[in-house]
């Protein structure tokens, strides 16, 4: 993904049906994938407590996805992907206080900051696109992820890609009504596969994110992590 674009993204859980309903509404499914991430924080979860999300995704490197403009609410997240690892460095450095580090990529400033593996498990993902009757032809297309989780747990999520905050709201519109032809509730909030992974195998970390976000609507990935959280 290009660098330095905006992900809005809406979770949700896709039931039997909901592949053949991508296919009336005109998806096209790009492909079936399975891949194992792997995400990475403090022993005091720093990054995760500071809603910035670092994992490593099996054959595709790293990511760090870090909170967008606040404003909008509602079940959904924004967020932006930073993929290059220089600007990764350079914000785990920022977030965590610490001095700047160049000694190489992501895995060889890990242990300088503390950082350990928090969680790890595979997806199987089929990965539909589509574009909503009515959008122009410059119009960026949605994507539809639809997840299953090595440890038993199902969520889709409803992504668009923007370059400027300006262009979230109508993003969010198009997510919204996609949703809805979907058959998803509109005030339906899905967790991410990591929340839910720590809910299930982590428990403690789990209760600590919730206490740090009691301020907020919801712990993030209950609209993301991946999620995002992917």
């Amino acid at each position: 993904m290009a660098q330095g674009l905006i992900e809005v993204e809406l979770k949700f859980l896709p039931g039997p049906g909901t592949e053949e309903r991508l296919q009336e509404l005109g998806g096209t499914l790009e492909h079936r994938v399975t891949f194992r991430d792997t995400y990475y924080d403090t022993s005091e979860l720093s990054l995760m407590r500071a809603d910035h999300w670092l994992r490593q995704r099996e054959d595709s490197g790293w990511e760090l996805k870090c909170p967008g403009a606040a404003g909008v609410l509602g079940p959904h997240t924004e967020y932006k992907e930073v993929t290059a690892e220089p600007a990764i460095v350079a914000q785990l450095c920022k977030v965590l206080g610490a001095e700047d580090l160049w000694a190489g990529g992501v895995a060889a400033v890990l242990g300088p900051l503390g950082l350990q593996e928090v969680a790890s498990f595979v997806t199987k993902r089929s990965a539909w696109k589509l574009v909503l009757l009515g959008a122009g032809e410059e119009e960026p297309q949605l994507r539809v992820d639809l997840d299953t989780a090595d440890f038993g747990y199902a969520v889709g999520e409803v992504e668009a890609l923007v370059h400027e905050e300006a262009e979230v709201p109508a993003a969010l519109e198009k997510i919204h009504r996609l949703s809805s032809m979907l058959g998803v509730p509109a005030q339906e909030t899905a967790l991410s596969k990591l929340i839910v992974y720590l809910q299930r195998f982590r428990p403690q970390d789990y209760q600590r994110l919730l206490e740090v976000n009691s301020s907020r609507e919801r712990p993030q990935g209950t609209g993301h992590p991946d999620n995002s959280l992917g």
